[in-house]
């Protein structure tokens, strides 16, 4: 079977990985692809939303099944493309079609939609431009700290958690009025503030039936102890220790139980993953996000512990059988590592070139923003550049490993949090 892959990342690079330990597996293409997915398989030079061109490679390579990696071509409706056309309709694509990415696509529609069916969640209420003064005056009746949330994609940085009232009114103009996110803030939501314990779950759906995934960790901030600016993940681990088999219980319960059959019910046939991230609240699971994709760095750390063929798993999805078959998972702790360009989350530089990745030993490198320079070395190309991921029986083992890994690597400005899963120890 010839596949198709979308994006350009680290998840990518770690669907990648495992997809290519398939014996089902003909050829693989990654569009675009980096560095590191260039291990596995061909990239092609086309944006993971061109639908025409993708069309044309899809044709090209004789593609029999499309997995789509990133938001944006979901949210944008990919999948609803493919089931458009005359030619590629019936090439299964794994990833929902537009409406069920709205889970992702519209905080203000994932909202509704834990309401209508209900889903743990804080409160909230959503506001626009011309309904900004009362958005100012929901905010005097909610106890800091405050949750804004763009409604639409902001790239991973439309949410906004202000101390104080004074602060949170400031965003909310600035976000309504001065359009800080574009037309992505058009709607936002002023959400309560969960205090808790956060991870994340993750749910495989055939549109019928699901399978649970190893829960995960990650970590956002820059600096060490949580510190600093948001990224888009500075690691994570998987499995997280607090889940355990009552917690993990209530999630399906409460949580994911509710959601698959609040799809069904209002006759979104979701065919993917769903993100769910959670706020662990003594003991309970409440809902903060749904995205409809795996998350990255979640990905690096989840998908390597699975035990099962992925290619397998995605036709099972494609053929609405995800029932029929058993996933496997490994009994270990993983951990990710993420290695950064240095200023980021703001401004950094592309074009450093980096050494070292071919000498890591008992870890993955997943690498993420990377490409080749005209010399054939692996260059920086990205904010979050390589995902070091070890396996151990503690989390402490895992941890030492990818600090060993981050240490061989070498390029100019490289940094990493080195208290990863510290918490959870």
């Amino acid at each position: 079977m010839n596949i198709l892959l979308l994006g350009s990342g680290g998840r990518e690079h770690a669907f990648a990985y495992k997809l290519s330990q398939s014996p089902l597996l003909s050829k693989l293409f990654i569009a675009p692809g980096n560095a590191g997915t260039s291990q596995f398989g061909t990239n092609l030079s086309i944006k993971a939303d061109d639908f025409q061109a993708i069309k044309k490679a899809v044709i090209e390579y004789n593609i029999q099944l499309v997995v789509v990696g990133p938001e944006d071509p979901l949210v944008k409706g990919i999948h609803d493309f493919f089931l458009a056309d005359d030619v590629l309709h019936s090439i299964p694509v794994i990833g929902p079609k537009k409406d069920g990415a709205r889970l992702e696509g519209s905080k203000d529609f994932s909202k509704a939609f834990m309401v209508r069916n209900g889903i743990a969640a804080g409160k909230s209420k959503t506001f626009t431009a011309d309904t900004i003064a009362d958005g100012l005056a929901f905010l005097k009746t909610m106890h800091a700290p405050y949750v804004l949330k763009a409604d639409g994609l902001a790239a991973g940085k439309g949410v906004v958690i202000p101390e104080t009232l004074a602060e949170a009114e400031t965003e909310l103009k600035a976000m309504l009025l001065n359009k800080k996110f574009g037309e992505a803030g058009a709607k936002v939501l002023v959400e309560e503030f969960l205090k808790g314990i956060e991870l994340s779950v993750f749910v495989l759906s055939d549109g019928k039936s699901y399978k649970i995934l190893p829960s995960a960790k990650d970590y956002k901030r820059i600096g060490e102890g949580d510190t600093g600016l948001n990224t888009g993940g500075m690691g994570a681990v998987s499995p997280v220790p607090f889940a355990d088999a009552a917690f993990l219980k209530k999630v399906e319960d409460r949580i994911v139980i509710p959601t698959i059959e609040g799809l069904k019910k209002e006759g979104i046939d979701y065919r993917g993953f769903i993100f769910i991230g959670l706020m662990n609240v003594n003991g309970d699971p409440m809902v903060i996000e749904y995205n409809c994709r795996m998350g990255d760095p979640e990905t690096e750390v989840v998908i390597p512990l699975l035990d099962s063929d992925l290619v397998e798993i995605f036709i099972a999805i494609s053929k609405q059988k995800l029932d029929k078959i058993e996933i496997k998972i490994k009994p270990e702790t993983a951990v990710t590592i993420m290695c950064v360009a240095g200023g980021y989350p703001g401004d950094y530089e592309n074009g450093k070139v980096i050494s070292g990745i071919e000498k890591v030993q008992d870890t993955i490198a997943f690498q993420a923003g990377t490409t080749l320079n005209s010399n054939g070395e692996i260059i920086t190309n990205g904010g979050r550049v390589v995902a070091l991921t070890s396996f151990g029986t503690t989390i402490a083992e895992s941890v030492a490993k990818s600090i060993a890994a981050a240490e061989t690597i070498q390029y100019d400005g490289k940094y990493y949090r080195r208290d990863v899963g510290r918490d959870l120890m």
